[in-house]
């Protein structure tokens, strides 16, 4: 049995504070002394960035589309072991999930597996008795997901305030907390979302201080702590990613980062580990070469289009890169890699190892998607199925190799993707903890 307070913070619909009440809860609690553990529900690879920056600990996602239901707690207890308080920001509105399929990656499914209370936190700022019908629609629609009390943001002034309360004292449902309105707190968003912390720094630190600020001020912090504590003891046993030591040498995997290359799940980092790599970070912005020794290469996802210039610039990286595609080297590449590997990115050279050229675009191409391998290549043998979500607004031509890396089967049929050499490439964001072959493949390849 694991026994971790935890609490999952979540909202009617998006943009009504989720970010900023679960980010300064997080602040707020670890500026106590306490070792809070960050969790993001859904795909989202930006808002885990800014709650590693409040507690000091990796941001998680929980995502039970990608992972399936079955490892939401067991990876929840994974990266919650040790800590005084889990906190969970949800995705989207409370019960919005994978589109038809009921409640699948939905914050409530979510808050369900983890048997966690939820914090409703509403946007009050052009309402005042109706919310009380609105905080009762959402705590009795599913009777499994137990609404703890409610945080009011937004909330134009103290005779505001008070109507909200009055209405909500009918709901019985505590209010836990009043945010009034604070422009100062916001954080610059970009097509896919906030701006990652990778690329803000100094801005990013001060907007989570002031998100802790104003939850600390306007929150009953000890009344969020006993909710807390009221979730029941977990029997899931935590997720681990299984160790495959090897007497020889452990092969170095150069994984990009930096600020042009901040998507990245932290289990992904921890499976190559177990898988018997040797994990090396560099940043494609500024490192001339790659790792010493690399013997395969990971380039993740993030904003190459932002950098493009400088990415382009770094000529001696990218003929290290394509040196190494080359040779048949092991290189796995999603979304940014891709448009990395690509031979330009609007109109900027890349490292031309696919024989295709990425642009911006107007449309932006974001959903889950169910995928199979077309072939066998470095990540997986084909016919090997998994679940992804994809997240970009560029345009890759042409979008598939002679070899493709996935065939997709919604919304649409479409192959995607190259496979060549030791080279998968493909827009597809997948969670490797789902299925752990995928790293110790890549690494038995490394290993040559």
């Amino acid at each position: 049995m694991v026994s971790v307070p935890r609490l999952v913070i979540a909202a009617p619909a998006s943009g009504s504070g989720k970010t900023t009440v679960a980010t300064g809860l997080m602040a707020a609690f670890a500026g106590r002394g306490l070792a809070v553990s960050p969790h993001k529900v859904g795909p989202d690879y930006i808002d885990p960035g800014y709650h590693a920056l409040a507690t000091g600990r990796p941001g998680r996602n929980l995502d039970a589309y990608m992972c399936g239901p079955d490892l939401i707690a067991p990876l929840f207890t994974h990266g919650a072991s040790g800590c005084d308080l889990a906190v969970v920001e949800g995705v989207m509105g409370l019960y919005d999930g994978a589109s038809g399929q009921g409640e699948l990656a939905s914050t409530a499914q979510v808050s369900k597996l983890l048997r966690a209370p939820v914090v409703l936190v509403v946007d009050a700022s052009s309402q005042s008795r109706s919310v009380a019908a609105l905080v009762h629609g959402f705590a009795s629609w599913d009777p499994e997901v137990r609404i703890g009390g409610v945080i009011l943001n937004k909330v134009a002034s103290d005779r505001h305030e008070a109507l909200l309360r009055e209405a909500l004292d009918e709901s019985g449902l505590p209010v836990l907390g009043v945010l009034r309105r604070a422009p100062q707190v916001a954080t610059p968003s970009r097509h896919l979302g906030l701006v990652p912390v990778a690329e803000r720094q100094t801005d990013a630190l001060d907007a989570v201080g002031a998100m802790g600020d104003r939850v600390r001020e306007g929150c009953d912090l000890d009344a969020l702590m006993a909710l807390a504590r009221s979730a029941p003891d977990l029997s899931d046993e935590a997720w681990e990613p299984e160790q495959h030591p090897r007497p020889e040498a452990r092969p170095v995997v150069a994984v990009a980062g930096g600020a042009a290359f901040t998507f990245a799940y932290a289990e992904h980092a921890e499976l190559l580990t177990a898988a018997g790599a040797e994990v090396v970070v560099f940043d494609p912005l500024h490192d001339e070469k790659l790792p010493t020794g690399t013997a395969g290469l990971v380039i993740g996802g993030g904003f190459p289009e932002v950098y493009a210039p400088e990415l382009s610039a770094n000529e001696p990286l990218r003929r290290a890169v394509t040196d190494l595609a080359l040779s048949g080297a092991p290189v796995a590449a999603e979304c940014a890699g891709l448009l990395y590997l690509a031979r330009e990115l609007d109109g900027r050279p890349m490292c031309g190892v696919l024989d295709a050229s990425a642009r911006m675009s107007e449309r932006l191409t974001l959903g889950y998607r169910q995928a199979v391998a077309v072939s066998d290549s470095v990540l997986a043998v084909a016919g090997t199925r998994l679940r992804g979500h994809e997240f970009h607004r560029t345009v890759l031509e042409p979008g598939a190799g002679e070899t493709p890396a996935w065939g997709l089967h919604q919304p649409e049929r479409r192959v995607e993707g190259f496979v060549q050499r030791g080279v998968h490439a493909s827009y597809l964001h997948t969670h490797w903890a789902a299925a752990p072959g995928v790293a110790r493949r890549f690494v038995e390849q490394c290993r040559g």
